[in-house]
């Protein structure tokens, strides 16, 4: 077999070839993608408003301060919730949206809340994660100086 007959049966398939790979519309990636061969970040930035967090935060808060620092300590009620950034670094990062809010805590006291919903970034990838953090309640001091760090 000569080298011109194999290149001349070999072409059609490295055109498909070419043409599965070529990057087209941006969409985001598949759940195969995600869980085994992620080529290249493809996140659509579709994330739910900040008051969708606020039920997931209440949570998880009252869940640390009893599991991780012996406290009763719960978020009653959420006040002037708002947005404060979206997608605020470079195009190709994990989208979030930066949000913060008043929340009065059990102990009486009204306190700032900063929080971020970021794509990608719940159970293992499979939907939105969220990270917050409680001005003068972040005792292992993750986001410190006065929960900045939660900021964008």
């Amino acid at each position: 077999m000569t080298g011109h007959f194999r290149l001349r049966r070999l072409f059609p398939a490295l055109m498909l070839a070419g043409l599965l790979f070529m990057p087209g519309q941006s969409r985001a990636a598949s759940w195969l993608e995600m869980n085994t061969w992620l080529t290249g970040p493809r996140y659509d930035g579709a994330l739910p408003a900040c008051d969708a967090a606020l039920g997931w935060i209440a949570s998880r808060f009252s869940a640390k301060e009893s599991q991780y620092w012996n406290s009763s300590l719960q978020i009653v009620n959420f006040d002037r919730v708002r947005e404060t950034a979206f997608r605020p670094w470079a195009s190709g990062t994990i989208p979030r949206r930066f949000c913060s809010a008043k929340a009065l805590v059990s102990d009486g006291r009204w306190r700032q809340v900063n929080f971020s919903i970021v794509e990608d970034g719940g159970d293992i990838g499979a939907t939105w994660g969220v990270e917050f953090c409680v001005v003068g309640l972040d005792r292992n001091w993750a986001y410190n100086p006065g929960c900045r760090a939660a900021r964008h």
